[in-house]
């Protein structure tokens, strides 16, 4: 990915945190993904007084881009918190697992840029979630 695409991945990640709902955490994030045919994807985290509930960024952008009908073809993600500031964001196991499950669809393994202020993390998907489970362990 050339440097002027990852900057506009993670300035719509950066914007989509803007609008992130996290009374409880104080910690807005935003994901951004990116898909082969130039289609880009946000969420932002959602908390709820109910903390289970709450969902993370790349849960929301993941499920808008299947609610769109988009199966397979995510070649990247940047994830941002809007209060990360030495150490870079990464996504949790659950978003890493639900980001693979989109993954598989197209049998792809996305960039992951991983942001803080001073720094992006470059690290494949299969790198984070290694030995994934997947569809393919279903019986």
């Amino acid at each position: 990915m050339d440097h002027e695409r990852e900057a506009e991945l993670i300035a719509a990640a950066y914007a989509a945190a803007e609008h992130a709902y996290a009374p409880y955490s104080d910690y807005p994030v935003g994901a951004a993904l990116l898909f082969d045919d130039g289609a880009v994807i946000t969420g932002c985290n959602v908390e709820n007084a109910s903390y289970g509930l709450a969902l993370c960024a790349e849960t929301v952008a993941v499920a808008k881009a299947l609610a769109e009908g988009r199966r397979g073809g995510l070649v990247a993600v940047a994830v941002v918190g809007l209060k990360a500031d030495k150490e870079p964001i990464t996504p949790c196991g659950r978003c890493r697992q639900v980001l693979n499950e989109v993954a598989a669809l197209g049998s792809t393994n996305p960039l992951v840029l991983c942001v803080s202020k001073d720094d992006v993390r470059r690290v494949a998907l299969s790198a984070l979630l290694p030995h994934a489970f997947g569809p393919g362990h279903l019986g």
